[in-house]
């Protein structure tokens, strides 16, 4: 067997481009998403908190309700789950043997290390790459699984986190129910008992929104220095790599990585399959995902973004957010075989290929734009304001990926991750002889 350092990373003329496009306009897509974020208090699910709920500001909120949400996030790590195949399956071939498992795992520790690094160096808390690395981790035993079983058991997953949402909002209910009657007892001046008085103090908590002195502590933090930020920030990002990774990441990512390993091995995102299956993918796929999407949001925009008409509306979200998912891929795999717009594609792809770089530049960019050791527009900007910066960055990284590319084998983080995984440094300009 060869020594795993005898291995190469995939080089471009192996590589698919369908894949490479798609993962370009996901990685586009969630800065749709992430931008509120990164720039507004406490508002990602709830325009009323900061950054405008009505006019255009609702609209930017509605169509990315309806779209993105999920869905962007759903196809990137479709393909991650996808890439485990690909590259377990190349390295197998090429006689890699244990080795595989080497390189696999050693790629995924340098990801969670990567993952720490953007969330605490580099300031984003909705950092993804952390459970990405850690669900990673389980994936390698599952990879010769048939697509029948990665699909049973990335529904079922799916399924065990719609119980959990149910459950959630049932529980939501009967807090609302016995705190409101609480409530109603003690306007009619009546006293309340030990249990009833806990009632209501629940569902206090329960349905409190932040307040005008919580957002502008938040604002004030944002916009302070560096340390300032960094020391705000711990909290939730300790939250997220461990709370969060429990109550939804196994529904959201693990489950959606099982389906990509599945899809790969199905040929879906080779564009092997006919027009006719990508569109059916497609009107299939938006017909049921939009429909429960559009339900969803009218509920949310009815009960005022409050916790009961958040909770509602999330039992239903993990099949809305699958079935546009897939409409998605129909879409941009037709778009893909159709090869118009190729200058697009091409651009789309270079962004995919330096997708890691590209996501970590939206942090950096976004840290500068926003924090205090920057531009401190934390908080000053309304929703839809954000995508003009959205769009700006979206203009930047389509311009310069193809570029770079033209002049260097890999993004600058994609380089550094396949030198760390194969143990040795890897070629970086893309003609050899000029480097020393």
């Amino acid at each position: 067997m060869a020594e795993p350092s005898q291995f190469q990373p995939t080089q471009a003329a192996a590589r698919i481009n369908s894949l490479d496009v798609i993962r370009g306009i996901a990685l586009l897509g969630i800065l749709l998403m992430n931008i509120s974020g990164m720039g507004l208090p406490f508002a990602y699910s709830d325009p009323t908190i900061a950054g405008g709920a009505e006019g255009l500001n609702l609209d930017v909120w509605i169509i990315n309700n309806l779209f993105f949400e999920g869905t962007m996030r759903g196809l990137f790590t479709l393909l991650f789950g996808a890439g485990v195949i690909l590259l377990t399956s190349r390295l197998e071939k090429n006689g890699a043997g244990i080795g595989t498992a080497d390189i696999y795992y050693r790629r995924m520790l340098w990801l969670l290390l990567f993952a720490l690094v953007h969330s605490y160096v580099l300031l984003w808390e909705g950092e993804i790459l952390y459970p990405y690395a850690i669900f990673g981790l389980m994936l390698f035993p599952l990879r010769n699984s048939s697509p029948k079983q990665l699909i049973i058991a990335g529904l079922v997953l799916l399924a065990i986190g719609m119980v959990w949402d149910v459950g959630a909002y049932r529980k939501l209910l009967k807090a609302q129910k016995e705190g409101v009657a609480a409530e109603l007892l003690q306007k009619q001046g009546d006293s309340l008992t030990e249990k009833q008085q806990e009632a209501l103090e629940k569902w206090e908590k329960k349905k409190e929104k932040k307040t005008p002195e919580e957002i502008a502590e938040r604002i004030e933090q944002m916009q302070g220095g560096y340390l300032t930020v960094f020391k705000a920030k711990i909290k939730d990002n300790q939250m997220m790599q461990t709370w969060v990774i429990y109550r939804y990441w196994p529904w959201d990512l693990l489950s959606f990585m099982l389906l990509g390993m599945a899809f790969f091995k199905l040929r879906i995102f080779h564009g092997e399959r006919s027009m006719l299956y990508y569109l059916i993918m497609l009107i299939t796929g938006y017909l049921i995902g939009l429909s429960i999407n559009y339900y969803e949001t009218n509920v949310v925009l009815e009960g005022n973004f409050d916790a009961v008409s958040q909770s509602k509306s999330g039992q239903t979200y993990a099949i809305g957010r699958l079935f546009t998912t897939l409409g998605h891929i129909g879409l941009f795999m037709l778009f893909i075989k159709s090869g118009i717009l190729r200058f697009l594609q091409a651009s789309l792809a270079a962004v995919g290929r330096m997708a890691l770089t590209n996501y970590i530049m939206h942090s950096i960019i976004a840290a500068f734009i926003f924090f205090g050791f920057g531009f401190s527009l934390f908080g000053k900007l309304e929703r839809y304001e954000l995508f003009y910066i959205v769009g700006g960055i979206w203009l930047f990284q389509l311009i310069y990926s193809p570029i770079w590319l033209k002049y260097f084998k890999y993004g600058p983080a994609e380089w550094l991750w396949r030198s760390l995984t194969y143990k040795h440094k890897q070629a970086f300009l893309t003609n050899p002889k000029t480097e020393k």
